[in-house]
């Protein structure tokens, strides 16, 4: 039952959901790949509805297409998708990186600079996937510290591609020194700078995934 909990306590759709968000965000299933839900339920050993739930979540998110009469698949994104995505983003992600410098407290800036720090420990030692999960909760602090739910909401819309998008970064030292940079105009609330230093952050993760898109390498979804 998909309202069933694991030895966890966490309810069995969540979990399935979790695993499969991760592996699909950190590259361990292919763009294009299909889920197939027997297939899944037993590698999880769950039944098919949770692993049904699932899908529906993630396709919500934006990361797997549904397909009528027959597989679900990792979605294979364009360059039109990631310019789409690319534009909206800006203008969100300044306002939540601006309002995070005018109202954060000392608390909210150890915990977005914890979060810079263990993302450039594991850039350092070359530790890829703990280096793209710390940056994306460099992100995901910086809604909270913003402290406007309406910012937030709309941010969790495509909190999930947003984490895929850390995952086109090649050059995990250099996105560490941007969010350094970023870290520091908050940390002075200089939302002047922001103004200008994150547009030019967002650019260079979305120039990172046109590359690979040029370059004909298969996006990590």
């Amino acid at each position: 039952m998909a309202g069933a909990m694991g030895t966890s306590g966490e309810l069995e759709s969540v979990r399935v959901t979790r695993i499969l968000r991760d592996d699909i965000v950190l590259g361990r299933r292919a763009p294009g790949s299909r889920l197939v839900e027997r297939d899944i339920a037993a590698e999880l050993n769950v039944s098919r509805l949770p692993v049904r739930e699932a899908i529906r979540t993630l396709v919500a998110e934006g990361v797997v297409v549904a397909r009528p009469r027959t597989w679900a698949v990792v979605r294979e994104f364009t360059r039109r998708d990631i310019q789409d995505f690319a534009e909206v983003r800006e203008a969100i992600e300044t306002l939540i990186f601006v309002f995070a410098a005018e109202r954060h407290d000392e608390a909210g800036i150890a915990r977005i600079r914890a979060a810079y720090e263990r993302e450039l420990a594991a850039a350092t030692a070359e530790d890829s996937e703990a280096a793209r999960i710390a940056a994306a909760e460099f992100h995901e602090i910086a809604v909270e510290l913003a402290g406007n739910e309406m910012l937030g909401e709309l941010i969790a819309v495509f909190l999930t591609r947003l984490r895929w998008l850390f995952g086109q970064h090649d050059d995990l030292l250099a996105m560490a020194d941007e969010h350094r940079i970023i870290l520091e105009a908050m940390t002075a609330r200089d939302t002047e700078a922001l103004r200008r230093i994150v547009p030019a952050h967002l650019a260079s993760g979305q120039s990172a995934a046109e590359r690979r898109l040029a370059d004909g390498s298969d996006l990590l979804v």
